[in-house]
């Protein structure tokens, strides 16, 4: 007669699995992933060409595979691009080599001098996300700034205070004016 061999009871087991389990999804972080917020304009109608841009109102900024940027065929640093974003956009002496101004007339805001400084971003294929999103941070901040001072100097509060009205007149005032290229080789061979 063959001999039956004990079973080993494993539902213990299973249940202890199943708690240390779920006490690692509880206490461990899960890192989130990071995003750029942006709001694409409409695509135009197919009869319509893209409107032409003069020379002195583009700020371009191109970050190459190594990580380094060049703003308006200048060298620059990351820590620069704020500001340097900033004065281009805002010309604030009026300036021939940066952006024209136009009088509009705003609602909420009444007539402002808006720039025509359009910020061109163009990556090259093998630039580090990392950089991508410093680039993208500093370029953001720069207009979010601006934002803040302008509101500031019309309706006495920050931006992020402004009622539904005011954003939308400084947002009019002050455009996210940045427009990305397809990442490319860039001076590469």
């Amino acid at each position: 007669m063959a001999r039956k061999t004990p079973g080993l009871n494993t539902s213990a087991m299973s249940d202890i699995s199943f708690l240390l389990l779920a006490f690692f999804l509880m206490v461990s972080n899960i890192n989130s992933d990071m995003g750029i917020a942006r709001r694409l304009p409409p695509p135009l109608p197919e009869n319509v060409d893209p409107p032409e841009v003069r020379e002195r109102n583009i700020f371009t900024v191109l970050v190459n595979k190594d990580d380094r940027l060049l703003l308006n065929n200048q060298y620059g640093r990351i820590e620069d691009l704020k500001d340097r974003a900033k004065e281009f956009l805002g010309n604030p002496n009026n300036l021939p080599n940066l952006p024209e101004k136009v009088s509009t007339e705003i609602p909420g805001l009444g007539t402002y001098e808006m720039s025509k400084g359009v910020i061109s971003l163009r990556n090259d294929r093998g630039t580090s996300y990392d950089m991508y999103l410093q680039v993208q941070n500093e370029l953001t901040a720069a207009i979010n700034e601006m934002r803040d001072e302008l509101s500031t100097t019309r309706f006495g509060k920050k931006y992020a205070d402004l009622n539904k009205e005011q954003h939308k007149a400084v947002e009019t005032a002050i455009p996210m004016a940045i427009s990305e290229a397809e990442p490319s080789k860039i001076g590469g061979k």
